[in-house]
């Protein structure tokens, strides 16, 4: 492991870089700023290692605009309508950063502060645990949360988050991991031929500010019926309401977790055909929004000068569905003092013959 300067953040702190290495020759670089992965380096059926998220070669760049490439997300990841909830019979507000609703932790969510990182070696590979205390009522959420993310690097090329929380007032918590993969590497070209498979007979139908309608949708004859291996693009265009209101894919995915609620389960299964690159996602976690790179526009230059053209990198977020806390038949994200917040999910990589 190698620990190496990123610069400063906007407040004064010192910011690092910790590159993980496993003996296969998988590296994860991943940075105290916002627990951001900032490379992944995979090898495809050749042998050939290329970077697969997306991503920027400077701390700068990832202060003046990102949209939450490689970020930690808190304390809620996904969308709270119109920025309110009721817990406990007293109303809270949050910011309003996404149109009307409140988005992925709010103006300053976890991506955006420095977290304690403190490396580490053990039996099951190399990591860093990385913690950070929210106080009462930063970004308008109740009660001090303290919060603790493990990455750890395995030997047979799996990047496993723990993630781990405890309050003193109740609060939501929805914590997750915003990477944006593309198994081509380099972001050299759209993700749109990517082939998956999702675990997930249900999705949220979303309105058209992208708050879920309240109930769930059989994926059954829609272009969210990904249980048989099919192409990213093979449906994306589709005259589908869901699909427009979602700008192409942007939806929470319910997991079939075979009757074992909080158990690790196979979410999904990514196949780049080019390079045989293969992605599976485990994850003890409900359900997993899947973002088709709806808003990446080309404006953006990321690492190594890439330009980020429209749909060149996708995320798998593992999580509790959006806007929870207002939608009472959906699982419960309030975490109350002497509860533990706990969740994994593994990142396991691999490759598939010719």
């Amino acid at each position: 492991m190698e620990r190496s300067s990123f610069g400063t953040a906007p407040g004064g702190q010192p910011v690092d870089v910790y590159t993980l290495t496993n003996r296969q020759g998988m590296e994860a670089r991943v940075t105290n700023y916002g627990g951001i992965l900032l490379s992944l380096r995979v090898p495809d059926r050749d042998g050939r290692f290329d970077d697969v998220v997306l991503g920027y070669d400077s701390l700068a760049d990832y202060v003046k605009e990102s949209p939450y490439f490689g970020a930690l997300v808190g304390r809620y990841g996904n969308r709270i309508a119109r920025g309110r909830f009721t817990l406990d019979g007293r109303q809270y507000t949050l910011a309003t950063n996404n149109g009307v609703n409140h988005l992925h932790g709010g103006l300053k969510g976890f991506d955006k502060v420095v977290w304690a990182a403190a490396p580490f070696e053990n039996d099951q590979g190399m990591g860093l645990v990385l913690t950070y205390v929210s106080p009462d009522g930063e970004e308008g959420y109740p009660g001090t949360l303290t919060a603790r993310v493990t990455y750890t690097l395995t030997a047979d090329n799996a990047l496993v988050f723990d993630y781990h929380a405890t309050t003193d007032k109740p609060t939501p918590v929805n914590l997750t991991q915003h990477s944006y993969f593309n198994l081509a590497g380099d972001g050299r070209r759209d993700i749109l031929g990517h082939v998956v498979t999702f675990n997930a007979d249900r999705f949220v139908p979303i309105d058209a500010t992208s708050i879920p309608l309240g109930m769930l949708r059989d994926v059954t004859g829609t272009p969210f019926d990904f249980r048989r291996p099919t192409a990213i693009g093979a449906r994306i265009q589709q005259d589908d309401e869901q699909l427009r209101n979602g700008i192409g894919y942007d939806h929470s995915l319910v997991l079939d977790k075979g009757g074992q609620p909080g158990a690790l389960t196979l979410a999904a299964h990514v196949l780049e055909p080019s390079t045989g690159r293969v992605m599976e996602v485990h994850t003890t976690e409900p359900g997993m929004q899947f973002y088709s790179g709806n808003f990446l526009d080309g404006s953006l230059k990321g690492k190594r000068g890439a330009v980020y053209h429209h749909r060149f990198g996708f995320a798998l977020e593992t999580q509790h569905l959006p806007d929870s806390p207002n939608q009472p038949a959906f699982p419960s994200t309030i975490l109350r003092p002497g509860e533990e917040y706990r969740s994994r999910t593994l990142y396991r990589f691999s490759v598939s013959g010719a």
